[in-house]
């Protein structure tokens, strides 16, 4: 399943639409990342998007 863990970010739907107009479906997929993260002192095996990754090193949760 491609979703976040963390964040619940997951997958979205819409149309490719070619330069004559033809709307085909089209998925865009969330880029997740397997990442271990201490939880109470217990690491935690996370999937877990690359925006989360992020957030999670800018408040200083992840090293």
């Amino acid at each position: 399943m491609q979703k976040c863990e963390l964040t619940g970010k997951g997958k979205q739907f819409g149309n490719n639409v070619s330069f004559s107009q033809r709307h085909t479906k089209k998925v865009w997929k969330p880029n997740l990342q397997t990442k271990t993260v201490t939880v109470d002192g217990r690491k935690v095996r996370l999937q877990i998007s690359t925006q989360a990754i992020r957030t999670l090193k800018k408040k200083g949760l992840l090293a």
